[in-house]
């Protein structure tokens, strides 16, 4: 059963490190956890949710920097809070906070998260919503931003020895200008989690 709101989180999501920038710009239910934001970025930027992520964020009581995410047992020693248990209300208390969203701790993607508004929900608007982006979400496994600037030339240089490989690799064709916002479609966080984790 999906919970009743009636505010709404802006957030703008843009992806370190890469110019010119890859951004989105996401709407959720203020009653979101962080898992459920998770699945929406994931969604709104292209990514296939295949590896781990963590929020960075600042305690509001304390100033402490938190993690939250998935929990690792081989990781006792450091610790992460479970995103599904902890709002994001909780933390973005006002307009202007930031947090980073990192995806993939091998390619390291690092995203600067910034709530821009908190607004009144819209009747007869479907939340999450992405309102509005640019370029587009670099390949999964293409070994972070400095393998992102290596693919790009290779595949920008016929005389590359690696461009024909590479283009059977990303299945043909990357334009990296390219970003359609009806092209976005996102995810029941509840399903995706009963996916990942195999329960309610």
């Amino acid at each position: 059963m999906k919970k009743r709101f009636n505010q709404v989180y802006q957030f703008k999501i843009t992806l370190k490190g890469i110019r010119p920038p890859i951004w989105r710009r996401l709407q959720v239910p203020k009653t979101y956890t962080f898992y459920d934001l998770h699945v929406a970025i994931q969604d709104a930027m292209g990514w296939f949710d295949g590896h781990l992520h963590e929020f960075e964020i600042n305690n509001p009581l304390t100033g402490l920097k938190t993690l939250i995410g998935i929990p690792e047992e081989e990781f006792a020693d450091y610790k992460v809070l479970p995103g599904w248990k902890i709002k994001i209300a909780d933390y973005f208390l006002r307009e202007n906070k930031s947090a980073n969203y990192i995806y993939d701790f091998g390619d390291n993607w690092e995203h600067k998260i910034t709530l821009e508004k908190i607004l009144l929900k819209e009747n007869n608007v479907t939340y999450p919503l992405c309102v509005k982006g640019e370029r587009a979400c670099p390949p999964e496994d293409c070994g972070g931003t400095y393998g992102y600037e290596d693919f790009l030339k290779i595949i920008g240089d016929p005389d590359d020895e690696q461009h024909e490989r590479m283009l059977e690799w990303i299945g043909g064709e990357f334009n990296p200008k390219h970003f359609d916002l009806n092209e976005v479609t996102f995810d029941d966080p509840a399903e995706r989690f009963k996916i990942a984790f195999g329960k309610d």
